[in-house]
């Protein structure tokens, strides 16, 4: 089958006129991709814990492009206009972000943090403010306005959700997709777009592991799967 598109993580391929194919490589990237890498079954855990994340998400009235799980590397999603931004969601101190403001990780942060950055690997997606992206046409009002809710209910969701598994939700991002006038969550959850960490442990259970060369980077995939799908 001829190919859509191939990006770092996953490859694209047309199914009809409404659905995508999604493949999940084992490839990984770090650094807007000065750093890569092989992490052997990674796709297999990004499709299957993606999946049970949207489901999760879907039965509580989040709606998702997620359609159904073809195999296990492959999920058939709707086809989106997908919205040129990257939504983060931050709890604690973690990250680009303890670098950027000089604070030391692990710190709760008095509320939940939005931010932005502007899909675009050339300029190395760059944070970009609300009204940034209102002047520069990106998203209207309501759009955004409709991005913010989905992220803190999609936030408010999955921390439960990882909570009764011994996970902590750090922080996440998401992408957003437009279709027939609905905001849809698109792209992927999994380890690759959020940070875990063990609540007992304090362990990293996500690609952080692999950006700072960590040991057993597959076992900690292959553990939240195992969280994931046997709860």
């Amino acid at each position: 089958m001829e190919k859509l598109y191939e990006g770092k993580a996953k490859v694209l391929y047309p199914e009809g006129e409404e659905a995508l194919r999604v493949y999940f490589k084992d490839e990984a990237t770090a650094y807007n991709a000065q750093k890569r890498g092989l992490i052997p079954g990674k796709g297999v855990v990004n499709n299957k814990v993606s999946a049970a994340l949207f489901r999760h998400l879907e039965a509580h009235g989040v709606r998702t492009h997620f359609l159904k799980e073809l195999s296990d590397r492959e999920m058939l999603v709707w086809r989106v206009e997908i919205i040129p931004l990257e939504v983060i969601l931050r709890y604690r101190v973690a990250g680009s972000f303890a670098k950027r403001y000089g604070l030391p990780e692990g710190q709760a942060l008095k509320t939940p943090l939005l931010e932005f950055s502007l899909k675009n690997d050339a300029l190395g997606d760059p944070l970009i403010c609300e009204n940034a992206a209102l002047a520069l046409g990106i998203v209207d009002e309501e759009t955004l306005s409709r991005v913010k809710d989905l992220t803190l209910r999609t936030g408010d969701l999955l921390r439960g959700f990882f909570a009764a598994r011994g996970l902590e939700l750090v922080d996440f991002k998401l992408e957003f997709g437009r279709k027939g006038g609905q905001v849809l969550l698109a792209d992927e959850l999994s380890p690759d777009t959020m940070r875990l960490w063990d609540v007992q442990t304090g362990e990293r259970m996500d690609k952080d592991r692999f950006r700072r060369d960590l040991p057993g980077v597959e076992a900690a995939y292959q553990e939240v799967l195992r969280r994931v799908l046997e709860g």
